[in-house]
């Protein structure tokens, strides 16, 4: 088992940026591979972005490439996305989730073992 915390999470102005954290505890931080996913009010919980446990490989939804990155740090156990260029569709409840695998990325949720309880990303305009 593993616990995800997310913080970091605010309220920012357009243009703006925002670094989320996600603090793992219970279990050694690998082999996981983690994610970031968002869910805006009255929509689905969608993919943001993937890292394998090693943080070979990431890959990043097409509505926030160039702008996000994700990163971790093996040794705090923690995951990091890093917001740029924020605008207000990005607005939402952002989730970090955990997947007992090494160096798959997955951009579904169902494929992900363990989830935090996420934060709140308000992009004002």
């Amino acid at each position: 088992q593993v616990q995800l915390v997310e913080s970091g999470g605010g309220l920012v102005q357009a243009g703006g940026s925002l670094r989320l954290s996600c603090a793992a505890s219970g279990r050694t931080f690998g082999p996981y591979a983690m994610g970031w996913f968002r869910q805006a009010p009255g929509k689905e919980r969608e993919f943001v972005a993937a890292i394998t446990w090693n943080g070979g490989r990431t890959y990043y939804a097409d509505s926030v490439k160039g702008r996000f990155t994700i990163s971790r740090d093996n040794i705090k156990n923690t995951l990091y996305l890093q917001m740029n260029i924020l605008k207000p569709e990005d607005t939402a409840v952002y989730a970090c989730a955990a997947r007992n695998s090494r160096n798959t990325i997955v951009v579904i949720t169902a494929g992900y073992d363990y989830w935090g309880q996420g934060t709140q990303v308000t992009v004002s305009s």
